[in-house]
């Protein structure tokens, strides 16, 4: 192990889950969260501090300021509190509380804001607000995740290639959409390797980010509440959404295995083990990135009387009612009579064992 002086020096991303014996398909999970921010989001907060740093736009009186339902602030709090300089976090009541706790031991500030925009989502609000703190004093610097290439970058330069070199022969990939950083990392990479690679983005249902309409959705991290700036949908081949009570029962099969996965994992789990059920998979070899753990989630969606309050008794009645599934029983776990599978947007699946050829450019 290497000996560190800075937290964002460490970050663990060679370590994979196979979930086979939890999903019933051969999925295997890239695990993002085994640095000292705790997710995916070192990544990008990483490389836009960076570039921000080498362009000369963060100084030594600079205050850091950005929108986040949660992870990237933490990331940023992480960094911040490392280097030495301010930062102010601007989220909404659906940020987890521990979130909220950590960012201030960190030392950063935290704005929660209240309105809901004009699609029924905070986002809108935070940006507003972020724009008006800019706008006030110009020591604010707004990295703006939401334009910021670096967003993506970090991705084709780390997530990616960590993939390929684990699993060479990747059929299809499965990635949570929210700002689209990792999603157009990743895609922007394999449309450059020498073979096809199937880009499925997983959605969170009530998300307008492909388009679909406005919904509830009380679980921070995948979807927004408007069009990502970041995304390129012809590099997508397919959409699926999740519903949330869906996203809920898969974080807690997999707890029930011992992997206390978040909420944006269990989505793309959801999902990725909804496409793979519907397509002859034996032969696939289908990859899944797991953006965070599940330890910021407990007084949410493992908090048993939020997810009654929200979701009504019958939300875990499959995890509560029928035996723990074991290797070879993993498609009995799931109460589906209530909620619709996960469903593709937009786009007609193309081939189901492999994507249109792309060639690497020269």
């Amino acid at each position: 192990m290497p000996v560190i002086s800075a937290p964002h020096a460490f970050n663990e991303g060679d370590l994979f889950v196979d979930l086979e014996s939890i999903c019933g398909h051969p999925l295997y999970l890239k695990c993002e969260a085994f640095n000292f921010a705790g997710s995916i989001k070192l990544k990008a907060a990483n490389e836009m501090v960076e570039n921000a740093e080498r362009d000369g736009i963060l100084k030594a009186d600079s205050v850091l300021v950005e929108s986040s339902s949660g992870n990237l602030g933490v990331a940023l709090s992480m960094i911040a509190a490392s280097k030495g300089y301010r930062f102010l976090c601007v989220t909404d009541s659906r940020c987890n509380l521990s979130t909220r706790l950590l960012m201030e031991a960190l030392g950063s500030e935290v704005h929660i804001v209240a309105d809901q925009d004009s699609n029924g989502g905070f986002l809108g609000t935070r940006i507003e607000y972020v724009r008006s703190l800019c706008a006030s004093d110009d020591r604010y610097v707004w990295l703006s995740q939401y334009t910021n290439a670096g967003n993506w970058t970090a991705h084709y330069r780390t997530t990616a290639p960590e993939i390929a070199r684990r699993f060479p022969e990747v059929d299809v990939l499965f990635v949570g959409a929210g700002t689209t950083g990792t999603l157009m990392g990743c895609a922007r990479y394999f449309r450059e390797w020498h073979r096809p690679v199937r880009i499925v983005a997983v959605d969170a249902a009530g998300s307008v980010a492909f388009g679909g309409e406005p919904g509830r959705r009380m679980i921070p991290g995948l979807g927004m509440s408007m069009r990502p700036p970041l995304l390129d949908e012809s590099l997508v081949d397919e959409v699926i959404q999740v519903e949330e009570p869906d996203t809920i029962r898969m974080c807690h099969r997999m707890a029930r295995h011992g992997f206390l996965f978040g909420g944006s994992t269990g989505t793309v789990v959801s999902g990725a083990t909804d496409w793979l059920s519907r397509q002859d998979a034996g032969d696939l070899t289908a990859v899944a990135i797991a953006p965070d753990l599940g330890e910021r989630y407990l007084d949410t969606i493992y908090q048993t009387n939020w997810l009654q309050d929200l979701y009504g008794d019958r939300i875990l009645a499959a995890e509560e009612g029928d035996r723990v599934p074991r290797t070879g029983d993993a498609d009995e776990v799931l109460d589906t009579r209530n909620t619709a599978p996960p469903k593709p947007l937009h786009r007609e699946p193309k081939s189901a064992s492999r994507a249109p050829a792309r060639r690497r450019s020269t």
